[in-house]
C-alpha cells in the first residue's frame, strides 16, 4: 500500500498528495512533510523496507508517551511498506526551538511518575538504528547489566571494538551494586532518546517530545542524557527538580547512563566514541573504586 493510501485509510478520509517537502533532522531516516491538495499536512519518515519494525515500535512509544497525558508528543497515525521503503506517518507539528522550557520540566516529571509495574517494555524497539532489548524484569540493575551496557558492549565485541574496552567494561558491570547504595531506582515511562534534539515547542511555546526510544526504567536515565550532547535549558532542570528531586548521587550514575549512548555511538558510528568510552569507564570505576 502507498502512503497516501495508507493515510486515507487510517484517517478515513481520501488522501491525495500535492507536495512532498524534505525536512532535515536525523541522520538514520528520510524525513518529509506532505501536504493533500486539501491542505491537509502529515510528517512522513523514510528507510529501507525492512525498517518497518522500527517504525512499528517507534509508534508502539509514541502511544505509549501519549497515552500518559503529561505531555505532547505527535499522534502515529499510520506505518507500512510498500515494494522499496518502509514508512511512518506522524501528524505534522509546527515546531520551534524555543518555548516553556520549564513546563518542559514539569511536564517530564509528571510523566516520570507514572505509575509502572515493571522495568522494560511491552516490546523490544530500537535505539537509533540498534536494537533495544526490553524484555520485562523487575530487578533494574541486572536489567541495565543484561540489556544496556551488556549488550552494547557484545554488539562493540562484533565490530571489533575488544581489547581494553571490553575489559574495562567487565570490570564495570562488576562494580554496577556500588553505584547503587542507598539507592533503589521505581520504574518510569522513559522517552529513552532525550537529547537536545528530540524535543521542540510548538506556537504557544508547549513542549513537545519525540523520536522515542520508550521503555520503563530509572528516570535518572532520561535526565542524564538530557545533558549528552549539548544540554538542555538550565530552568528545565530547575522545574524538574522543583518538581520531582533527584537523589544526591544523580551525578555519578549520570555517566553509568550517558555510557550506554556513548557505546551505542561506537557501534554506529566508530570514529573516536569507543575512545570516548573507555574513557568514561575508567572514570566510573574511578569513582567506586
Amino acid at each position: 500500500m502507498d502512503i497516501s493510501a495508507a493515510i486515507g485509510l487510517a484517517t478515513q478520509q481520501p488522501f491525495h498528495e500535492a507536495k512532498r517537502s524534505r525536512i532535515g533532522g536525523g541522520c538514520i531516516n528520510q524525513t518529509y512533510c506532505v501536504t493533500s491538495r486539501d491542505d491537509r499536512q502529515f510528517f512522513v519518515k523514510l528507510n529501507t523496507g525492512d525498517s518497518l519494525a522500527m517504525f512499528q515500535a517507534e509508534a508502539a512509544g509514541l502511544n505509549a508517551l501519549s497515552a500518559t497525558q503529561t505531555i505532547r508528543v505527535p499522534h502515529a497515525i499510520t506505518c507500512g511498506a510498500t515494494d522499496s521503503n518502509a514508512f511512518l506517518v506522524l501528524e505534522y507539528l509546527d515546531l520551534n526551538a524555543h518555548g516553556d522550557s520549564s513546563l518542559l520540566g514539569e511536564q517530564l516529571a509528571a510523566l516520570h511518575r507514572c505509575p509502572q509495574q515493571q522495568f522494560g517494555f511491552a516490546q523490544d524497539n530500537f535505539i537509533g538504528s540498534t536494537l533495544q532489548p526490553n524484555t520485562q524484569a523487575s530487578d533494574w540493575l541486572a536489567f541495565w547489566r543484561e540489556r544496556r551496557l551488556g549488550f552494547q558492549l557484545r554488539i562493540a565485541s562484533q565490530k571489533e571494538h575488544a581489547g581494553q574496552l571490553q575489559s574495562l567494561g567487565e570490570e564495570l558491570l562488576d562494580a554496577l551494586p556500588s553505584f547503587f547504595a542507598g539507592y533503589s531506582p521505581t520504574p518510569s515511562l522513559l522517552h529513552g532518546d532525550l537529547w537536545n534534539g528530540n524535543h521542540g515547542y510548538l506556537g504557544d511555546g508547549t513542549p513537545v517530545i519525540f523520536d522515542p526510544a520508550a521503555y520503563c526504567g530509572d528516570r535518572e536515565s532520561d535526565i542524564a542524557m538530557t545533558e549528552l550532547f549539548g544540554g538542555y535549558p538550565a530552568d528545565f532542570y530547575a522545574a524538574y527538580r522543583a518538581a520531582w528531586p533527584l537523589d544526591s548521587g544523580y551525578t555519578t550514575r549520570r555517566d553509568l547512563y550517558n555510557l550506554y549512548h556513548i557505546l551505542n555511538h561506537a557501534n554506529l558510528f566508530g570514529g573516536s566514541y569507543a575512545k570516548q568510552a573507555e574513557q568514561l569507564i575508567l572514570k566510573l570505576l574511578a569513582a567506586v573504586r
